[in-house]
């Protein structure tokens, strides 16, 4: 690789934000300076931000079996053009990855086609747990439980089947947590009274406060009963905020998760968004949402992530009982999380802690996540005077829509670099330019 330098940009990292200068060599960052005078390829950063890749550490990108909604080449593309260097991706894909085998298709699929650095859940079920034990925890992010519906067998809600993952497993376990019995009984209670076309303002009702903490607290009782790495993934309700303590990450065996959807949407925005803001754990209350924001300013929630989880348009415009729950929102979660930002409530230097730093820290990324010499060059500018405003022609997912469609957002990522290669730049891809698979030091 020729050397790359950036010239004058507003660093933005660990805390600080200062006017540097920034080169690349071989895939890494060479070196950080106010002056770097170093042959190379020159790229003006002036007005500019630089920050770290951002590392997504939620997303769904439905390969394989649920093609035709996304897949691993589209959403990586989209979540390149949005800032977001490295993913980690959900298992309950079909077949669901309850298997090592299983588990390493889709890493075979990612390193031919995502231009993003990426990492695979492996799924944990009911009856799977000599292959959960297999996996490599420097080569795999984590383990992922959903104690609440999802595809497949991925459904665990069985205390003896939890007892027997939290007290056997050495790596995170992440969860999905929602206690299937509560939803299902609101779920029938609401049928019986509006049939399948349940009007989806009562989605939060159904799929309520009482559900998540249930199986919130049972999680969180299961990991300090076993001393389990326990991350909680998309937390929507202010009562399960007190089952999180303040303080830096890296001091914390439990830690949590907010997506852009809960801080950005509230329930009164149903009536207009319809099923396209339907997702699971359901968007909730005014006075839920607006509890998100302080708690992650006070570090009770850890990271920002998105749960991209992508749907045709057609499967969302079914009923309710028939459409599907998830968002698409990998290409625009900075931009969001700029909009605080443009609105005094949130700092960028935080901003990069949350999305940057944090997944870092919590999974043990090597070499990711700061822009620190000898770390991995993945790296995005931002033009925070170029605004745009979502639309058709320029929402990259491969189901076409997005719930954001009509928002301008004041700021662009105009570079984004991934090992030091330059993979976006100004609405254009370099082609045959592909990620790595991200590597985890051991807990």
């Amino acid at each position: 690789m020729s050397r790359i330098i950036i010239k004058n940009a507003l660093l933005i990292n660990e805390g600080k934000s200062f006017v540097s200068d920034l080169s690349i060599l071989n895939g890494r960052i060479e070196k950080i300076d106010t002056s770097i005078d170093l042959p190379g390829e020159e790229i003006n950063g002036e007005g500019k931000w630089l920050i770290p890749g951002i590392i997504d550490d939620q997303v769904h990108f439905r390969e394989p079996g649920l093609t035709h909604k996304a897949n691993i080449k589209t959403e990586s593309h989209a979540a390149v053009a949005g800032g977001t260097t490295s993913f980690m991706e959900m298992p309950n894909t079909k077949p669901n990855a309850l298997t090592q085998e299983l588990l390493q298709d889709k890493y075979d699929i990612a390193s031919a086609c995502s231009p993003a650095n990426y990492s695979f859940f492996m799924g944990a079920g009911n009856d799977n747990i000599e292959e959960v034990l297999k996996t490599d925890h420097t080569q795999v992010c984590g383990i992922k439980i959903f104690m609440g519906s999802s595809t497949g067998n991925m459904l665990v809600d069985n205390r003896t089947t939890l007892e027997n993952i939290f007290s056997k497993s050495p790596m995170l376990i992440a969860t999905h947590c929602e206690d299937e019995a509560t939803v299902r009984a609101n779920t029938q209670a609401y049928i019986e009274k509006y049939g399948q076309d349940i009007p989806i303002k009562y989605h939060p009702i159904i799929r309520n406060v009482e559900a998540c903490y249930l199986s919130s607290s049972m999680a969180v009782d299961l990991a300090k009963k076993h001393n389990t790495r326990l991350h909680i993934l998309h937390i929507s309700t202010a009562k399960e905020l007190e089952l999180f303590e303040k303080g830096p990450i890296e001091n914390k065996r439990i830690t949590s998760e907010v997506c852009v959807h809960h801080l950005y949407f509230n329930a009164n925005q149903y009536d207009e968004m319809g099923t396209k803001i339907k997702c699971n754990p359901a968007i909730k209350s005014v006075e839920n949402q607006s509890a998100l924001l302080p708690a992650l300013l006070d570090d009770r929630l850890d990271i920002i992530a998105t749960d991209h989880a992508p749907h045709t348009q057609d499967e969302k415009n079914n009923p309710y009982t028939n459409a599907p729950s998830g968002l698409p929102l990998v290409q625009h979660s900075l931009n969001v999380m700029l909009d605080f930002y443009d609105r005094g409530l949130i700092s960028l230097e935080k901003i990069v802690e949350k999305m940057c730093h944090a997944p870092a820290k919590c999974f043990h990324v090597v070499n990711r996540g700061f822009i620190r010499e000898g770390y991995a060059a993945d790296l995005v500018l931002i033009d925070p005077n170029k605004s745009f405003t979502v639309n058709k022609s320029n929402i990259l997912y491969k189901c076409a829509w997005s719930p954001l469609e009509g928002k301008q957002f004041n700021q662009t990522v105009t570079h984004t670099f991934v090992n030091g290669n330059l993979v976006y730049e100004n609405g254009r891809f370099s082609k045959g330019l592909y990620g790595q698979r991200m590597e985890f030091n051991p807990f």
